[in-house]
């Protein structure tokens, strides 16, 4: 039953952000009575409209909970009096909710209702399956999942820049559901100037807001006839600088937003600071290999997704996914725990967390001068 209370969170993707993922399974007996999801355009949490399809049966059952409810009022109600009320005698969450608002005080309020709460079950599922909106909470900046397509021998371009496709048809299907995971995706301008991307989530699954397109863009390089400026105003383009150029004006007129912060966009912490003032939880970064480097030296990479296509395209002028600096001995080099490895088609993904990861601002994020 929890394992169907997260299966229904999920079903959250891209519609519950700011919120958190939650699923509800309502059971009596044997019986399930009600489930629900949570969607933040529909107001209502998972418990409640769990509650509402179960009805009288929701008298003397077990509510399984992918998070801790909150006994807070906020946009709605509190979801513990809804429990409280409806009868519920039990309530399985696997994790506390890390909202400050409800941390915890879901279940002492039920507890002292007379509920009996378990947590603990499927915990480490359950934080997973939320790892951006507890990382959001936890550190105010957005969860960052850094994605790269490349090849055997680690290219994410030839050497004339030519990048398309590098990654087969299933692969690039992949990538669009990740898309469409997250609040924002994240590129340089080098990115930007080599491939004229639309940066858009093509996954073809709803969503409550747009995918905010995030260009870092020290230099104002972004042409204003490029795809990402002509589109600003259908889908949100945010350009992190510090210059200010006759560029400026007309990419503003065409929607694009500038934003210029102290280091501009090389102040990477900066950056993710003012992401998380717009309530944006999560941020897939998506290349080059410039800011890449940048993001896994001062340890702002929350996740990481290879996929790696079997051809090798040779050259050494040809752009590595990751540039920078890079480790001094092997010992040094960033590893990765939790790995899993899934095929798509001719191509392998591999995905998996930075060891050590604490979720805490380095003392220097900065990329470099030339980005």
């Amino acid at each position: 039953m929890m394992r169907r209370a997260l299966e229904l969170a999920a079903r959250g993707a891209g519609l519950a952000s700011p919120g958190p993922l939650v699923g509800c399974v309502i059971v009596n007996g044997r019986e399930i009575t009600g489930e629900g999801f949570y969607d933040y355009q529909k107001v209502k949490h998972a418990e409640t409209l769990a509650l509402e399809q179960a009805g009288e049966r929701a008298q003397g059952a077990t509510a399984y909970i992918s998070l801790e409810p909150h006994a807070h009022r906020g946009r709605t109600p509190p979801c513990t009096d809804a429990l409280i009320k409806a009868g519920v005698k039990r309530v399985v969450a696997p994790i506390e909710d890390p909202n400050p608002k409800v941390s915890g005080r879901g279940f002492a309020h039920l507890r002292e209702a007379g509920i009996e709460v378990s947590a603990g079950l499927l915990a480490d599922e359950a934080n997973q399956l939320n790892e951006a909106y507890i990382h959001f909470m936890r550190t105010g900046r957005p969860f960052v999942h850094l994605k790269l397509a490349v090849s055997l021998d680690g290219k994410i371009a030839t050497r004339t820049g030519d990048s398309r496709w590098i990654a087969g048809e299933e692969a690039r299907a992949r990538a669009h559901e990740l898309r469409h995971r997250y609040d924002a995706i994240m590129v340089g301008s080098g990115t930007v100037l080599a491939d004229d991307p639309l940066l858009t989530d093509r996954s073809g699954q709803p969503r409550r807001r747009p995918l905010v397109r995030v260009i870092l863009d020290d230099r104002l390089r972004l042409p204003s006839d490029y795809q990402l400026s002509q589109s600003a105003r259908e889908t949100p383009v945010v350009l992190f600088t510090s210059s200010d150029t006759e560029t400026a004006a007309e990419l503003k007129q065409l929607g694009v937003e500038m934003l210029r912060i102290d280091g501009g966009a090389r102040d990477l912490t900066a950056m993710l600071q003012e992401l998380g003032k717009r309530e944006i939880q999560s941020v897939l970064a998506e290349g080059g290999g410039v800011i890449a480097a940048a993001l896994l030296d001062t340890g702002l990479v929350n996740k990481v997704t290879f996929f790696i296509a079997p051809m090798i395209v040779g050259g050494v002028n040809a752009p590595a996914a990751v540039a920078g600096i890079g480790a001094d001995r092997i010992k040094n080099a960033i590893q990765l725990e939790d790995v899993e490895v899934v095929a798509h088609g001719r191509d392998v993904e591999i995905t998996g967390y930075p060891v050590g990861y604490a979720g805490v601002s380095p003392a220097s994020s900065t990329m470099p001068e030339n980005a």
